[in-house]
């Protein structure tokens, strides 16, 4: 599988997404490795939208002028940044190899980095050939643990469209309730190739695995985002934007909310979670 992961990786991505990442990359001593991914990469569409990577780092304590940075990175990874640049807009979130590795196998505390990395991703800059192969092996796991942990079904695509549903129920998402099954409907021949190549691993799926998964997931969604409110200027914008974006409502934020995020967020939460706009 590690050659398909490779050939998937260094398909070409739009220029302008290429030399967005090296902006990035320079504003953190150590970092060997940008991976771009989310919707903006399934849809080809740049303007008006929030681009979405992974900023790989040897070590926090390095990528940060501040070590309360490096701190919060370590305990409640990933940190989540905002960055413009000619005319495009993107957030990144900060891994070092370790957590990447440790966050993509089966044994994760949450879906948040192997569900996002069992799909499509594209490695837009490495350091060297020592990076790209640790980013394309910790692909290769999330993949496999993508595989291995959704239900069984003699279906493959209905088995990844489970799966993907269940990475969903494991996080606060704004999203509508069909967006798994497009995320494997948007290139349906990848999946079943992935499937032939995964066959012969051994099922892992778990419903009290699943069930520490939903618990762990939604609490450390809440604590990223109390996290964010301090790391991520704009972001309660961005969270709006977000959530009006997918869930189809109509959020205003305040003069006072831009003051206080974290409040801001931690009131807006239950009212979003009662009205079913996150999950």
């Amino acid at each position: 599988m590690s050659a398909a992961i490779t050939a998937e990786l260094d398909v070409p991505v739009d220029p302008r997404i290429a030399a967005l990442a090296r902006q990035i990359a320079a504003r953190h001593p150590g970092a060997v490795a940008m991976i771009f991914y989310g919707s903006c990469l399934r849809s080809g569409t740049l303007e008006g939208q929030m681009l979405d990577f992974y900023l790989i780092v040897r070590d926090y304590r390095a990528a940060y002028p501040a070590r309360w940075l490096a701190v919060a990175n370590r305990l409640v990874p990933p940190n989540v940044f905002p960055f413009t640049s000619d005319g495009l807009a993107a957030k990144y979130a900060v891994l070092s190899l370790a957590d990447l590795e440790a966050q993509t196998g089966p044994g994760a505390a949450s879906v948040s980095v192997w569900a996002r990395f069992a799909q499509p991703v594209r490695l837009v800059w490495a350091a060297d050939d020592g990076a790209r192969a640790a980013v394309a092996g910790a692909v290769a796991q999330a993949v496999a643990t993508m595989w291995t942990l959704a239900p069984p079904d003699a279906d493959p695509l209905a088995r990844w469209r489970a799966g993907f549903t269940l990475t969903y129920g494991a996080e606060l998402r704004a999203e509508r309730g069909d967006r798994p099954g497009s995320i494997v409907d948007w290139d349906p021949a990848r999946y079943l190739g992935l499937a032939r190549l995964l066959a012969h691993l051994p099922d892992r799926h778990s419903d009290r695995r699943w069930a520490g998964l939903r618990r762990r997931g939604k609490a450390l969604t809440v604590l990223r985002l109390a996290k964010a409110s301090l790391t991520f200027a704009g972001g309660i914008d961005y969270l709006a934007w977000k959530i009006n974006r997918h869930a189809g409502t109509g959020i205003e934020i305040r003069p006072w909310q831009r003051r206080w995020p974290l409040i801001a967020a931690l009131v807006l939460l239950p009212r979003l979670l009662r009205a079913g706009a996150v999950r």
